[in-house]
């Protein structure tokens, strides 16, 4: 019996990223999932920290949507939707080079490593597929991971793990203001789904 599928939708948002000084940053995350009668179930995580970048942020929102979808020890099918090229290169193919090659590059250190390896961590167990989308173009799911982070990054707020959804109302909302929001991406089929080469294990 193939275990169940998980939808995760994230993004990251990083205040004055690249800018001098402390930079504040958010992470949002919506995940969704299908119970037996069919009926679609979505949950909100987010987090913020006071001084970061976008990368950082980036790999955090990996981090806390796989701790909070393990929380119970279950291990899923995920599909794992992001705007961040950083994440998507780095799963489907950086981190297995870094892995051969005892987590070192010719080119230097390997930039926010501790987080690399939280993220594997979290990963573990897990059978996930990558997938890029362009951000800021109306995708329904991925706006509202970006209003969780931006939101999480102004306010430097966090949900304490996954909570209610708020994506019904804000996307409603955000339609009446005249934002752009493409309907929601239907479920993924399980059917048809398939996972990315499994991730190194971290030691």
């Amino acid at each position: 019996m193939s275990a169940e599928l998980v939808a995760i939708y994230a993004d990251e948002s990083c205040l004055g990223n690249g800018q001098a000084g402390d930079n504040p940053g958010g992470a949002g995350i919506l995940i969704e999932y299908q119970r037996p009668s069919g009926a679609l179930v979505r949950r909100d995580v987010w987090v913020s920290e006071p001084a970061t970048t976008n990368n950082r942020m980036a790999l955090r929102s990996v981090i806390e949507a796989l701790q909070a979808v393990g929380a119970k020890g279950g291990r899923f099918r995920v599909s794992f939707t992001t705007d961040s090229r950083y994440i998507v290169d780095g799963m489907t193919g950086w981190v297995h080079s870094w892995a051969r090659n005892g987590w070192k590059r010719k080119t230097g250190a390997i930039e926010n490593l501790d987080l690399w390896r939280a993220a594997l961590a979290a990963c573990e167990g897990h059978a996930i597929a990558w997938r890029w989308v362009r951000g800021h173009v109306g995708h329904a799911q991925n706006e509202y991971a970006n209003h969780l982070a931006t939101r999480a990054a102004a306010e430097q707020s966090s949900s304490g793990g996954l909570t209610e959804s708020a994506f019904d109302e804000w996307i409603a909302a955000h339609r009446a203001r005249g934002g752009r929001a493409s309907e929601p991406d239907p479920f993924p089929d399980g059917a048809t789904f398939a996972p990315h080469a499994s991730l190194p294990r971290i030691g």
